[in-house]
């Protein structure tokens, strides 16, 4: 029986800029055009589910403007419900500026705007989940709110995907209630640091693949002409690999799935596969 992904989490509007290469401290570069595009970690993870074939609903919150309502409609349109999204009256949607340099490696700034007015009522959408559903979050929301969310998900049977980006401390309780906790390198780092247990943890590491609990898997290999944008690679994978454990995949054929998706997201620019707004 295959489950539900319920994706908690931000939705930014993504302002992208290409650079030849980032700026150093204190320097100015030029970019090359300005693009609008949907963007935000919960919002990328819930397309990414829906492609790979889940049913999807998206909890979070946006502005009373132009972009949250483009979102909105965006997102239903690809069959993802959009019931939980809540209008937050007098506040901007949260934006992200993006510069991608030549090599495809990008650098981002994040501002949150109405993905910080999470509260409780965004919580209670987590009520409806069951045995063989997933929640997924991550942590560009309040984690007051994502804590909450994860500790009723475990409590009615439902399956977390924790994803540690960006990086913050949470409760060890937390944190041994997802399985997996998705990490790259650098965040493993930190969750070693903080002496955090995961019960599960999958790392990935880019162009060198992934391991889940010590068992490796290679990267997809994409040749260095075809690297587009790394922007949205890591929510592809957090979202394929949701909706193949709502499908009822096992461990290997999970993450197979998510490094494929990993791999195709660098193909393309935006954080999402065709994501104007």
């Amino acid at each position: 029986m295959t489950g539900r992904v319920l994706v908690l989490g931000s939705l930014n509007v993504d302002l992208v800029t290409r650079v030849e290469r980032h700026p150093r401290p204190g320097e100015t570069v030029l970019g090359d055009g300005l693009e609008q595009l949907a963007g935000g970690k919960g919002a990328n993870q819930a397309v990414a589910a829906a492609a790979a074939g889940a049913t999807v609903a998206m909890v979070g919150c946006v502005g009373d403007d132009a972009g949250g309502a483009a979102y909105t409609a965006r997102l239903s349109g690809r069959g993802i419900d959009v019931s939980r999204l809540r209008v937050c009256p007098g506040e901007p949607s949260g934006h992200a500026i993006v510069t991608v340099a030549d090599d495809g490696e990008n650098s981002i700034v994040v501002v949150p705007g109405a993905n910080d007015l999470l509260d409780e009522r965004e919580v209670t959408a987590v009520d409806t989940l069951g045995p063989g559903d997933v929640l997924l979050v991550q942590l560009e929301v309040p984690r007051a709110v994502v804590c909450t969310a994860v500790r009723r998900a475990a409590a009615r049977g439902a399956r977390v995907v924790l994803n540690t980006a960006p990086y913050a401390a949470l409760p060890a309780d937390v944190v041994a209630l997802a399985d997996p906790v998705v990490a790259n390198e650098h965040e493993m780092a930190m969750l070693a640091e903080a002496g955090a247990e995961p019960r599960s943890l999958l790392v990935t590491f880019g162009a060198n693949g992934a391991a889940w609990d010590g068992a490796t898997a290679p990267a997809h290999a994409v040749a260095a002409a075809d690297v587009v944008d790394t922007t949205g690679a890591g929510d592809a994978f957090c979202g394929a690999l949701a909706a193949s454990l709502a499908a009822g995949a096992e461990r290997a054929e999970a993450l197979e799935a998510a490094l494929a998706a990993g791999a195709a997201a660098v193909r393309h620019a935006g954080a999402q596969a065709d994501p104007r707004l």
